[in-house]
């Protein structure tokens, strides 16, 4: 029997960097033995404080804190709803036209919906937008997800984080979607380069923003 390569990929389901890379993935899965799954991690707690935001940069933040709370109630209560949950929310913003939102109940109805065609609890969409010290609120379940990448990666990161089995990484940042056997030769390029234990970074500047589309 095959052993499945254990992937964990970390994510806001509001970046569109870390859409695209979550669908490469999904794409890897299709040609390699993976077991894929997602962790919830927050662009509103990654900024928490941080100074030299925009007005406009920082009203997105507040409106990605309710997609990863829900997130983390679903990873607290039914993991295996977090895929899906991604998948159709991430459709939804990315794929649909519903990204950017600047409104800190922005997201919603999106929410809302998504729940509803995954057959999870309409009222998990409640932790929203609970303060971390009330009843019910899983701003804590959220938190420690989020150190938890940040732990394996270090603090100059932004998301997605990946881990492949004992290692991690920040990104890759892809900004199209790779296709079967391509998709399973760029998967298998970082899994090289992950495992090799002084590697670090490499990187170059970005030229386009990322698209959810297929290369």
């Amino acid at each position: 029997m095959t052993t499945k390569q254990p992937v964990t990929m970390y994510f806001d389901a509001t970046c569109p960097f870390a859409w695209v890379t979550s669908r490469w993935l999904k794409e890897v899965e299709k040609v390699r033995e993976i077991e894929l799954n997602f962790a919830p991690m927050s662009l509103f707690i990654l900024n928490d404080g941080r100074e030299g935001l925009s007005e406009g940069y920082e009203r997105a933040m507040t409106a990605a804190r309710g997609p990863a709370l829900v997130a983390a109630a679903l990873h607290t209560e039914s993991p295996e709803l977090v895929d899906p949950y991604y998948t159709v929310l991430g459709t939804k913003i990315h794929s649909e036209g519903n990204s950017h939102k600047q409104d800190p109940h922005g997201y919603d109805e999106l929410i809302k919906e998504t729940l509803a065609e995954i057959g999870a609890k309409a009222e998990l969409f409640d932790v929203a937008h609970k303060d971390a010290d009330a009843e019910g609120s899983v701003m804590k379940q959220l938190q420690d997800s989020h150190d938890h990448a940040i732990s394996l990666v270090g603090d100059d990161v932004g998301t997605p984080v990946v881990q492949l089995g004992e290692r991690a990484f920040f990104g890759p940042v892809l900004t199209r979607i790779p296709e079967g056997e391509t998709a399973g030769e760029l998967f298998d390029a970082s899994v090289t380069l992950g495992g090799y234990p002084h590697f670090f970074e490499l990187k170059r500047s970005r030229t386009e923003d990322p698209k959810p589309e297929f290369a």
